[in-house]
């Protein structure tokens, strides 16, 4: 039966950092997977660009599907770990709404591969995703984060009684998506003006005010739209 100290191949400090190990394996992989797809990527490839070797990935992972599943699982992670960070809890509840959009939007423009990961895994129906428990609990507390937003909302008479956090996270994911995975076509057809600098800011700036719009109450979305369209 293999061992790590067996597979460890004599690159020195391998033995000594295994999570430093799985950590460099799973960058790497996910870079392979953005670009290539499951079916395109090759562990022989990931190996080459690691500072292990490819019996080594075996050993930790199994196999390149699983490997895979992995890379979603981090994926993931990495976003959600990004949200708790936030500490939206500690925030009223329209600013919390607000950070919680600028930072996807600002998430997803910096980490183009999740974009890639998420269509990817689209192509393949969902089924990695689907065997994931991890995923589905992570996923699970970004709506409970936005639910307790809305609750803290309702409560000081700000939002809508029947605002959806399952909605706003529709509309948070949607426009901060395609604002990544549709760059190239877009870009091509209708130039790149939103994709300056300044192009960047003003669409994260109204996807805030359209999330921020969706979940207050009438009146109190037009008294903000009024303040702001003070000179």
């Amino acid at each position: 039966m293999l061992n790590e100290k067996a597979v460890a191949g004599g690159r020195s400090g391998w033995k000594q950092d295994p999570a430093g190990v799985q950590k460099n394996i799973l960058a790497v992989a996910m870079t392979e997977f953005a670009a290539n797809g499951l079916s395109g990527a090759r562990i022989d490839e990931i190996a080459a660009k690691t500072h292990t070797s490819k019996r080594m990935i075996y050993y930790y992972f199994g196999d390149k599907e699983r490997l895979y599943g992995r890379v979603l699982e981090e994926a993931y992670r990495h976003v959600r770990t990004g949200e708790e960070e936030l500490e939206l809890d500690h925030l009223p509840p329209v600013e919390a709404l607000k950070r919680l959009a600028e930072f996807t939007f600002d998430h997803h423009s910096r980490h183009p591969d999740f974009i890639r990961i998420v269509m990817i895994e689209n192509i393949h129906h969902g089924v990695y995703l689907e065997q994931s428990e991890l995923i589905r609990l992570l996923n699970a507390g970004a709506i409970q984060k936005l639910e307790a937003i809305c609750r803290r909302g309702r409560a000081n008479g700000l939002f809508r009684e029947d605002v959806s956090p399952l909605e706003l996270h529709w509309h948070i994911s949607a426009s901060s998506f395609f604002n990544v995975s549709n760059q190239a076509t877009f870009s091509r057809i209708f130039g790149s003006t939103l994709y300056t600098v300044d192009g960047q800011r003003s669409l994260r700036d109204h996807l805030v005010e359209m999330v921020v719009g969706l979940a207050l109450k009438l009146d109190r979305a037009k008294g903000r739209a009024r303040r702001a369209a003070r000179p």
